[in-house]
């Protein structure tokens, strides 16, 4: 059975080269994301090369072989399970279940994480709408993207933040943001580094950075009506709340 060090390192590999697109982590990528230091990073990279769960490259990065690719996607599964339990069944919030999950990750048996799955029904998405592996460690592919992305007149349905921390979670919430979350974006401004959206009981303002880590599906053109008002012309006067564009972590969870 493998140490949670190495877990964790497995996972956090696995989860860089998929939100990066690259076939490698890079050492500083995965100091930043563990908050250890370079050198920490170097020595475990090492280890992981020499029993046969990465392969690692100095100056270059380190990829996983297939074994620790599937050691990550069965820790991956564990961790969103458990959140989606500490939120359906204890009734959590999205910006709680992250750090208990990540201490009962470790310790659960597989027999207790498929009775979990049984008794949820088999979910697809965790609280914060990251895939679920499944048993056999498929991992479900959805097409998402960026609401900075979007230009105005696109309806939208937050489906994944990607920035899991709590605080960055909380101010979602204040803001009117939740999983399933539907609205309108009202105006795209790259230039002023905001997004401005329709919700449906308030205008909320954006910063680009923000908007980056939220990603939607259901895209489509708003639907408009003859004589009908839109959402620009809704509510435009009304002050917004605004999340900062500049909310930094030092690394993201999930």
């Amino acid at each position: 059975m493998a140490s949670l060090t190495v877990e964790n390192y497995v996972k956090a590999i696995f989860k860089i080269c998929r939100q990066d697109g690259n076939e490698l982590a890079t050492t500083g990528r995965l100091a930043i994301a563990l908050d250890v230091s370079p050198g920490t990073v170097t020595s475990m990279l090492k280890a992981l090369s020499e029993s046969g769960l990465a392969t690692y490259t100095p100056y270059e990065g380190v990829r996983l072989t297939e074994p620790g690719q599937k050691l990550a996607l069965e820790i991956l599964r564990r961790h969103r399970l458990i959140e989606s339990f500490l939120a359906k069944v204890l009734g959590m919030t999205w910006d709680e279940v992250h750090e208990d999950a990540e201490q009962l990750e470790h310790s659960v048996s597989p027999r207790l994480i498929e009775r979990i799955d049984e008794f949820l029904g088999h979910p697809k998405s965790d609280p914060h709408g990251d895939p679920i592996p499944g048993s056999d460690g498929h991992l479900p592919e959805r097409s998402l993207q960026a609401l900075s992305e979007c230009p105005a007149g696109i309806s939208f349905e937050l489906a994944q933040v990607i920035d899991q921390t709590p605080h960055f979670l909380r101010y979602l919430t204040a803001s009117g943001f939740m999983l399933g979350q539907r609205g309108t974006v009202v105006a795209n401004q790259p230039e002023a580094g905001i997004i401005t959206l329709q919700l449906a009981d308030r205008e909320v303002s954006v910063g680009m950075e923000a908007a980056q880590k939220m990603r939607i599906a259901s895209v489509s053109a708003a639907p408009t009506a003859s004589g009908s008002e839109s959402p620009s012309d809704s509510a435009r006067s009304v002050p917004a709340p605004h999340i900062d564009a500049a909310v930094r972590t030092p690394g993201q969870h999930g």
